[in-house]
């Protein structure tokens, strides 16, 4: 016997009485069915309904064969008349968002001629695979037209067309479909046979936010939030740039300018600490100028100036130079010998003595020990 469906009767019946056709011990829980149910199973890319049923927490819902099945928390009573309720605020998300990708999906299938290849209603976000190829501002374009057909506060129209009113009509569908064909409506937008729930109008989608638009396999995934979802994640993302425009001293409307300056002047500051660092590596290397071989142990730096230090030195000294940057039991090093040679084993020599890692190559080894500056200094003494 199938399962009466109450949610296409009027997908907003949030209660309902039913009857417990049965009950047996499943994956997850109990496996309970009803004579009817208000519950929407998984399918069509949307998730299931949860919510409660006889006292008994509702965690899961599939459908087989046209009969509903409940996943349970606990058992129920065969033949019991017991309650059920859903989780409104699941639902209507589910109904804002699996109704905004419809919105959305007949703009971009009839402004580019495609298809839609692929939806899925996540817990986050919504992803649709399109194949087709869409521009940043094909993007802008559809998002903003999307919104206006949201606010215009369109009437969704849902129907059971004969086989022969579905020949001659124009709708939507990934597949192939026999039976009975469920056409949900957006006039104006969309015409697509689809087992989920919506809204009732357009305007109860509310707002619909572009995420992002990535090339996925022959054409884009669209990430996108319908209704709460993107009311939500607009505010939090008003909540962040109101903060970065706080402390840069600037109007949450121009925080991109603010960044562009501030990125300008930490490039001039860079441009002069590097300056800076070249007249203090050059004051270095002209200390040791002559000297052999030197050994440095310096204040913690990257190991890019690290190098570079011992690079510089190593041009004026005649020897080899090694650079230690760190404190306490953690140094990175650096070794140039502009003399070339093999220091596979010198290096491997430092990394042992001072519990080191790193390698070289011809002239040049870089690396890091876990040692004290007097275990340095006594190891080079």
């Amino acid at each position: 016997m199938e399962t009466e469906k109450l949610y296409y009767a009027d997908p907003y019946q949030t209660t309902f009485t039913a009857t417990v056709l049965g009950c047996e011990a499943g994956k997850g829980g109990y496996l309970v069915t009803l004579d009817r149910t208000a519950f929407y199973p998984e399918g069509g890319g949307q998730p299931a309904d949860h919510g409660t049923l006889g006292g008994a927490a509702v965690t899961d819902v599939h459908e087989k064969d046209g009969v509903i099945a409940h996943t349970c928390d606990r058992p129920l009573t065969v033949g019991d008349t017991v309650e059920g309720a859903i989780d409104w605020d699941r639902r209507f998300d589910h109904m804002q968002q699996h109704s905004g990708e419809h919105i959305l999906s007949g703009l971009i299938c009839a402004a580019h001629h495609c298809d839609n290849v692929g939806f899925h209603l996540g817990a986050d976000t919504v992803t649709i695979d399109f194949n087709a190829a869409l521009t940043e501002e094909d993007v802008q374009e559809l998002e903003a037209a999307a919104n206006r057909y949201i606010w215009q506060d369109h009437p969704i129209a849902i129907s059971f067309p004969s086989p022969a009113e579905l020949e001659a009509l124009d709708y939507r569908s990934k597949k192939e479909l026999t039976g009975q064909v469920r056409i949900v409506s957006f006039p104006g937008a969309d015409c697509c046979a689809c087992c989920g729930t919506h809204v009732a109008s357009s305007g109860q989608v509310g707002l619909l936010k572009i995420l992002s638009c990535q090339k996925f396999r022959q054409g884009v995934r669209l990430e996108i939030l319908s209704g709460r979802r993107a009311l939500t994640y607009l505010s939090q993302t008003w909540d962040q740039n109101r903060q970065v425009g706080q402390r840069l001293s600037a109007k949450a409307t121009e925080t991109a300018a603010a960044v562009e300056r501030l990125e300008a002047e930490l490039a001039a500051t860079k441009d002069r600490c590097a300056a800076l660092e070249r007249t203090v590596f050059a004051a270095k290397a002209e200390e040791y100028r002559d000297k052999g071989d030197v050994t440095l142990l310096e204040s913690p730096m990257g190991s890019d100036a690290v190098r570079r230090l011992a690079d510089t030195v190593a041009g004026t000294c005649g020897g080899r130079c090694w650079v230690f940057a760190g404190e306490g039991e953690h140094w990175n090093y650096a070794m140039v010998d502009h003399r070339s040679g093999d220091v596979k084993e010198l290096v491997g020599a430092v990394n042992a003595a001072l519990r080191g890692r790193g390698g070289g190559k011809k002239g040049f080894a870089q690396g890091s020990v876990q040692a004290t500056r007097q275990e340095i200094e006594d190891y080079f003494a």
